[in-house]
């Protein structure tokens, strides 16, 4: 039997990374690997996750448009990790939602609808921001999946929120690419859309590949085949692999390249003619480039995802995860595991999973879909069928129309606030404001006009974690003079509606 097979370490010599010859991978021939070799893999993923987004924790956000400094010292220690975990532990925000969802599949299997894990990330006590929390707005107030990540729902459909969540999904399919991409149909699709999505079809596609792969660019290159051609998301990674290729030995060249051509943010309404930039596909990029300047050492990866800035705790964390997969835990250097025996069995917070559950859970959900993709597990053999990556869905958010302003506010009002613009759609940021003491379960009821014609009523809780992200939105307006009106239904003294700034968009000319 064993004749027929490929056995993992010969898939890596297959795949370029000893012969130079042009990597390929041989999707006609199945893949065995032993059960040691894949615990390994599977704790250097989670570890190598933790890890990544440790390191990069007290720069996130701190560098934005701008990339930090070779002088800048990024500090660590070797109780780093445990410290954070005691004193910070909602910095793993990227690890506890990965948990959310892992939990239900565990509860409920590998096909676990989409609504089961809309309703356990939206019930769940954490904090979140941007397509995250304006999808479980949506969520709590009946929009499920996948309208409540489509753009037209929710502003924030572009950002990374799915990209920094979709690594346990590559984790729990190894070399079955396209398995990987149904799962993030299906939950990708809760909180974001276009390239929001893309950026987590991307990154599980790579972790998904590194289980059977040591060819850095090779698992980029394939797992970027699920993503359709022509769109941003793709041009912008393309552009990286090309940039790199130009700029081998210095990837502040390629930053440079990219940011002039993507660093643009036209989605994320605190974006927009801003620098600061949560948009899945330049942190998508800065992973990649990562990965590539990082040519395999642990350190110099996370070291480059972290100093191309913006989202620079998730970027590493990612990048780290994967390279973590693809050497396995025993290889990631000793000075970044030095307390991970101190945290492993630590829940996470707002979860009862710590690292030593989720390697177990995550083995566990290997072999189901293994089973379910046809392959078999036979003692401590997993053998399972490689699968050519395909393309996902073509879509696009923000389609045809550009932000032509962006207007300070700074308006406070419990009664009503009129508001004219002019183009075809509007974003006005701001939230619920306490300015007495009250019942803190207040909701404001708010009625939107638009041009004196009623268009929405919602609810603003005051509750931080069941806010309204954006005070109101509406796209797909004609192109024109418009007077947007908003009237609270509910007014009492001691709340009022903060409006800090309005978005507007025109179509494109």
């Amino acid at each position: 039997m064993m004749n027929r097979l490929l056995i993992l370490g010969f898939v890596w010599f297959l795949a370029g990374s000893c012969t130079g010859n042009p990597p390929v991978l041989d999707y006609s021939k199945p893949v065995s690997i032993r059960e040691d070799i894949l615990k390994d893999k599977i704790k250097g993923g989670w570890a190598g996750q933790t890890i990544g987004c440790t390191y990069g924790g007290p720069t996130e956000f701190k560098y934005k448009g701008g990339l930090i400094n070779d002088r800048a010292p990024i500090i660590w220690y070797n109780d780093y990790i445990y410290n954070t975990f005691i004193e910070d532990p909602d910095l793993y925000d990227d690890v506890y939602m990965d948990l959310t969802f892992l939990e239900i599949m565990n509860a409920e299997g590998i096909d676990a609808p989409a609504e089961s894990y809309a309703l356990a990330f939206a019930h769940a006590d954490y904090k979140l921001w941007h397509a995250n929390q304006a999808a479980r707005y949506n969520i709590l107030n009946g929009i499920m999946p996948p309208a409540s990540g489509h753009w037209m729902n929710n502003p924030h459909a572009d950002d990374i929120d799915f990209q920094i969540e979709a690594d346990f999904i590559g984790m729990i399919c190894p070399g079955m690419v396209n398995k990987a991409s149904d799962l993030s149909d299906r939950i990708g699709h809760i909180m974001n859309y276009g390239d929001g999505w893309y950026g987590g079809v991307f990154i599980g596609a790579m972790y998904s590949l590194a289980f059977v792969s040591r060819d850095i660019p090779l698992v980029i290159n394939e797992a970027l085949k699920t993503i359709p051609e022509g769109s941003k998301f793709r041009n912008c990674i393309e552009d990286v692999v090309k940039f790199h290729a130009m700029y081998p030995d210095d990837w502040r060249k390629c930053w440079l390249e990219i940011e002039r051509r993507h660093g643009y943010d036209i989605g994320c309404p605190e974006g927009v003619f801003n620098g600061f930039n949560i948009d899945a596909v330049i942190n998508s990029a800065y992973v990649v480039m990562g990965l590539l300047y990082g040519e395999g050492d642990f350190h110099k990866t996370m070291d480059v995802a972290t100093r191309c800035g913006q989202d620079s705790d998730c970027n590493p964390a990612s990048a780290a995860g994967i390279l973590g997969v693809m050497y396995g835990y025993e290889a990631i250097p000793e000075v970044y595991k030095a307390s991970m025996s101190k945290v492993e069995d630590i829940d996470f917070a707002y979860t009862s999973i710590s690292l030593n559950k989720v390697y177990g859970i995550n083995l566990s959900l290997i072999r189901d879909v293994i089973e379910e993709q046809g392959g078999s597990v036979e003692g401590d053999v997993y053998t399972f069928n490689l699968q050519e990556p395909r393309k996902v869905a073509r879509e696009e958010s923000f389609s045809g129309i550009e932000p032509t302003e962006k207007r300070v506010l700074k308006k406070m009002f419990n009664d009503s606030l009129s508001l004219d613009f002019e183009g075809s759609g509007v974003v006005i940021l701001g939230q619920v404001t306490q300015v007495g003491f009250s019942d803190l379960s207040y909701g404001a009821q708010i009625e939107a006009y638009i041009d004196g014609i009623k268009v929405e009523s919602f609810r603003m809780p005051f509750d931080y974690i069941k806010r309204k992200y954006d005070i109101f939105y509406k796209y797909g307006l004609t192109n024109g003079q418009h007077r947007i009106t908003l009237k609270v239904v509910n007014p009492v003294k001691e709340f009022v509606i903060e409006a800090k700034e309005m978005v507007v968009y025109s179509n494109e000319k």
